[in-house]
This record gives C-alpha cells, sequence and structure tokens, in this order.
C-alpha cells in the first residue's frame, strides 16, 4: 500500500493553515509559550502526531508564525506608505488606514510579537528588521512630496514611534475621539492640514460620517 500524501489526509490531520491559526491564536492570547504543540493539539482536537504531517518541530511552526507576522503588518504597512495621494496629507492617511483595519495591520500581533521578542534574541532581531524596513519605506514616503532626508526621517521616526506606542501600551481609543485627532496628527506629521476631500476620503473608507455645518438663514432686517 502507498503511503498516503498530505492532500488527500489532510481531513483528519488537520491542515497547515489550521496548526498555524491555532499557534496565532495562543500567541495572541497567551504569549508565545501557549505555542506548543500538544496544547494546540488539544485545541484542535487532533493527535500530537499529526502537527508533523504539516510542520518538522515547534521552531518551524514558529517561524511560519513570524512569517505570517511580517507579511501581514510589515509587508501592507510598506504597501500603504507606496499608495497614491495627491499630496503628502493623504499618504500620511493612506498609512492611517493600516492603523483602522485590521485586515491591513493586525495590532495585536504586533503586540504579541514584540512582547515575545523581549525573551527571544532571534526574535528581537527579526523585529528590528521590521522597524528598519518600515521606517526606510515612511522616510521615502516624504522624500517623494519633496522633503529633505534628515526631516522626512525624522518625521517618519515621529508618526512610526508614536503609533507603535500607542500598540505597546495597549490603548484603547473611542472611535470617535480617534477620529477628530485625525486631521491634528496629520498636521503634526507633515506641517500641512489634509484638505477635505482628502479626509471625506478617508473618512468614507472607515464608515465615519462627518455631520455638515447647520446654515442659519439671515432675515433682511437681522444682523448676523
Amino acid at each position: 500500500m502507498s503511503e498516503p500524501t498530505k492532500s488527500n489526509d489532510s481531513g483528519w490531520r488537520g491542515s497547515a493553515e489550521g496548526w498555524l491559526e491555532a499557534a496565532y491564536e495562543g500567541l495572541i492570547e497567551s504569549g508565545v509559550e501557549a505555542v506548543r504543540i500538544l496544547p494546540l493539539a488539544k485545541k484542535l482536537n487532533l493527535s500530537r502526531t499529526s502537527f508533523y504531517w504539516f510542520f518538522k518541530d515547534r521552531e518551524e511552526l514558529l517561524a511560519a508564525l513570524l512569517e505570517r507576522w511580517r507579511v501581514k503588518n510589515t509587508d501592507n504597512l510598506v504597501g500603504q506608505s507606496q499608495a497614491y495621494a495627491e499630496s503628502i496629507a493623504e499618504a500620511i492617511l493612506n498609512v492611517f488606514d493600516c492603523w483602522l483595519n485590521p485586515a491591513l495591520f493586525d495590532s495585536q500581533f504586533e503586540f504579541a510579537v514584540r512582547s515575545w521578542a523581549l525573551q527571544e534574541p532571534k526574535v528581537a532581531a527579526q523585529v528590528e528588521i521590521a522597524d528598519k524596513a518600515r521606517l526606510a519605506a515612511l522616510a521615502e514616503m516624504f522624500v517623494r512630496f519633496g522633503y529633505e532626508a534628515l526631516p522626512a526621517d525624522v518625521r517618519a521616526r515621529s508618526m512610526y514611534l508614536t503609533q507603535i506606542g500607542y500598540i505597546s501600551m495597549n490603548s484603547r481609543e473611542d472611535t470617535l475621539v480617534r477620529m477628530q485627532r485625525i486631521p491634528e496628527y496629520v498636521k503634526i506629521f507633515t506641517g500641512q492640514a489634509p484638505q477635505a476631500r482628502e479626509l471625506q476620503r478617508f473618512y468614507a473608507r472607515h464608515g465615519y460620517a462627518v455631520a455638515e455645518p447647520v446654515l442659519v438663514s439671515i432675515g433682511p432686517n437681522e444682523s448676523a
């Protein structure tokens, strides 16, 4: 009898993605110590040996988890920094999409990986590589809109480190308050105020409606 292949046996052994998703959930909920084969097998209601059908060992699973983090958070952030924009203000708003859309940037994942990095030098090295790539992309974004290299670097760092600070502090912010602060953040980071149309496009992407000002008519015999 021929040895079964992974593809036709994956129904009862689970799948690589299933193990990786369970590892992700364990990391988010309890830290890297929770990402161990036996607890994951129990969570998935699978045998411990089925794990080795998809991964050589725990280290390979952890490496896959880090790759998932890199693709999700670093690649998307770099991509947003390169997206089309009419101005540097709108370019910043494109990056801000990451902070508001979990499909682009997973803040819980970021927090968990940075916590993991405090315990593991190899992970810390990966975080450092990611930080450098993100900062370089943000600085290049400023340069693209006419900023000199040093101011571009400082503005990129100010913006990025502010957000990483939010994540590291596990800060929670009401959506309305956050949206109200967005134009001020843009002015601080760029020195320019975003145009109304740029803000409207940004708000629309995130389902936030800005109330129109109420216009009060003044009669011919009334003063303003």
